[in-house]
């Protein structure tokens, strides 16, 4: 590829970016984009927002950037947590090193690359971007040296760089979790495998067992349920009897409603069957609770029996981090999943390499003319040259990429996660793996296939082959940079799949906004994005040292952006427990608890801390009056008809279940739900509605 077409996928791709960077400055000031742009900072910054026609909404405006700049580490940890900050710093540490990165090689490395051989040169538009690598230099050059020493101080700076960082990222974690309010994941362990027993339920086994072993710190357990089925009636039922709080039925045959008699002795039966089905629900784990944080971390680190598969304790994700789909998944099924998922993945990685190698072909404009012989027409025109070989194959790759990240998230809820942070970790790593194998060694395997088809011929020659190839292969990775880094940067920035969706809802389906609804940064598909680009940087910046210049531009713009999105995306996972924390101050909280009195307030607030079934509130059914009932129930219990056995009081079954994790099963108005349900059935077949 030539240095023409480069610049042609440079002009396209910052004329892309200053398209999506103004609409982003426009489409953010308009009142009906305020959730996909701020989240929760609506009520802060945008309350003085109103839909009058206003000039200044449709000028673009770099006022976000300043912002985003201004914006201090201690802002960034208060409004979108730790994991954003450790973002950042990674972006700075790339802004760093690379720095230094482009100035050592594009000052001393890229000159001797290009008058590396005693060849006649063409002006710098007409060159091969061949000629800007260390493929250009001749064998046994007395230059090497030099390449050498670079490599050196660029890997020891690195080195010097993340230590620093990796110090301030302890210090800082260490002290949030110390001012932090008392969290109950670090007094939690989550308990799985609890071996059956045929005499007594799960919950007296975890109670038995810890008591025996663990008698000193052992406080009160929890036992999570199969909540599947139950949750999905729940939320049926609820969604049922809000669209039927406002519906009136003023003449309705009485014969078609149930007896008195027939209601109470199903409201009786159902509830005992409720019951039943509910002690019948407990899987094999359990959240167990402890007096102190330390010991807590004991029980979750020792091995509990000889058998590794029974009593597994891990510590307990914190309370609106539990993924309770997922976490009453037996602990002997994990491995089946995780060897499942793993599989997927690697057919999924094999059946990618497809569109690689095609999109590799592309790029060799030789090899493309002779495959493809119907384009040697086309080809023929300057600029075409430029767009197909510079610009299409990166696009044609970011077009396949956006199905990764949806797909190894897919198999990272299919392993089981006991937490959401714990399934993005997962889909983090499978993505990064992905982009690392596929864009770096498949790109440079496919590229040496297409070139010469011997490359596994002689294994002794792998090393030689590649020191050949790889330098080739950096022109593709430039324009991978280009595309995947500036372009796809800014769309991420405007938010392109939300603004639709929004306006979807919005003005076509004509759906309420979701108030609660906080959209959450990517953290799965940026961070490995960054990690990527941080390796090109490091393997290309002796061999090919012109992708310094545009990896330093991407983590600049990066660094602006990232802040800006993170800023007002504010819903974001820590991981706080109590693993992450050293022994020592460990014990000194819990002391500090302890002499404060606040001990006793944190063993009161765990029994409400992990509440597997939130949505189980009473439903209002006040409005639902169905006639004949209520006026005969009131005549009933003010005339005290109960023939002296119970009052109106007693007749009626239990509202509610007592249990510390179902906290209030509303069986009696889910009673109430299906039958008016079965009423409106009831009315259609009659042909009364």
């Amino acid at each position: 590829m030539k240095i023409s077409a480069l610049l042609t996928s440079a002009g396209i791709n910052i004329g892309l970016c200053v398209l999506f960077l103004s609409l982003y400055s426009i489409l953010r000031k308009q009142p009906a984009n305020i959730r996909v742009y701020f989240g929760r900072r609506i009520a802060e910054e945008n309350s003085l927002l109103q839909e009058a026609f206003v000039l200044e909404r449709f000028v673009p405006s770099a006022g976000w950037i300043v912002k985003a700049l201004q914006c201090t580490e201690e802002e960034l940890l208060a409004a979108a947590g730790l994991d954003a900050v450790v973002f950042n710093r990674m972006l700075v540490f790339s802004i760093r090193i690379f720095s230094l990165a482009a100035l050592l090689c594009v000052s001393v490395i890229l000159p001797l690359n290009y008058f590396g051989q005693n060849i006649r040169h063409l002006q710098i538009h007409s060159e091969q971007l061949d000629i800007f690598t260390i493929g250009n230099v001749e064998v046994r050059s007395r230059w090497l040296w030099v390449h050498c020493i670079v490599l050196y101080i660029i890997s020891g700076v690195a080195c010097i760089l993340l230590y620093l960082e990796y110090r301030r990222i302890a210090k800082l974690r260490i002290l949030l979790l110390k001012r932090a309010t008392p969290n109950p994941g670090q007094f939690t362990v989550l308990v799985r495998g609890i071996p059956k027993t045929t005499k007594e339920s799960c919950s007296s086994d975890v109670d038995d067992f810890f008591t025996k072993y663990h008698a000193s710190s052992y406080l009160f357990h929890q036992v999570v349920y199969k909540a599947g089925k139950l949750q999905k009636i729940m939320t049926g039922a609820k969604k049922a009897c809000r669209k039927l709080e406002d519906f009136t039925v003023t003449m309705v045959d009485h014969a078609v409603l149930p007896t008195d008699k027939v209601v109470e002795s199903r409201g009786k039966a159902d509830l005992k069957d409720s019951i039943s089905n509910t002690d019948n629900e407990e899987c094999a784990a359990a959240f167990v609770f402890f007096k102190t944080r330390y010991g807590a971390l004991v029980a979750s680190e020792v091995l509990q029996t000889s058998n590794p598969t029974k009593w597994v304790t891990d510590p307990a994700p914190e309370p609106s981090d539990v993924y309770w789909s997922k976490i009453w998944i037996p602990y002997k099924q994990l491995w089946i999943r995780r060897i499942a998922t793993l599989l997927g993945s690697i057919v999924f990685m094999l059946l990618f390499l497809i569109p690689v190698a095609f999109i590799q072909g592309l790029s060799e404009l030789e090899q493309l003319q002779q495959n493809l012989p119907f384009l040697n027409g086309l080809l023929t025109k300057p600029y075409m040259i430029q767009l197909v070989t510079g610009y299409l194959p990166s696009v044609i790759l970011q077009i396949f990429l956006y199905s990764v990240a949806p797909i190894m998230m897919l198999f990272s809820t299919l392993e089981g996660p006991t937490s959401h942070s714990e399934r993005k970790r997962s889909a983090c790593c499978k993505v990064l793996y992905f982009m690392i194998w596929n864009l770096f060694f498949v790109n440079v395997v496919s590229g040496t296939v297409i070139k010469q088809l011997n490359f596994f011929s002689s294994p002794k020659d792998i090393p030689i082959q590649l020191a050949r190839v790889v330098p080739g292969q950096a022109t593709f990775l430039i324009t991978y940079v280009l595309t995947s880094g500036w372009a796809s940067l800014s769309s991420e920035l405007m938010q392109l799949f939300c603004l639709i969706w929004n306006f979807i809802r919005k003005y076509i389906l004509r759906m309420k906004e979701d108030t609660e609804f906080v959209p959450s940064f990517p953290y799965h598909t940026e961070v490995p994005k960054v990690l990527l680009f941080g390796l090109l940087g490091f393997t290309c910046s002796v061999l090919a040292p012109l992708i310094l210049p545009f990896l330093l531009v991407y983590f600049f713009l990066g660094y602006v952006i990232y802040r800006n999105q993170v800023r007002n995306k504010r819903k974001c996972y820590i991981l706080q427990t109590a693993e992450c924390i050293p022994h020592e101050d460990l014990v000194d909280m819990d002391r500090e608890d302890e002499q404060s009195g606040r001990m006793e307030h944190i063993h009161h607030q765990l029994h409400t801390a992990y509440c597997q079934f939130p949505d189980t509130k009473e439903m209002q059914l006040e409005k639902i009056r169905i006639a004949g009932n209520d006026k005969d129930d009131e005549e009933r219990c003010s005339s005290g008809e109960s023939n002296g056995k119970e009052t109106c009081e007693e007749r009626q079954p239990r509202r509610d279940l007592s249990h510390p994790t179902l906290k209030g099963l509303p069986v009696n108005r889910l009673q109430n739900a299906i039958r008016s349900i079965t009423f409106l059935i009831r009315l259609q077949k009659r042909g009364l509605s």
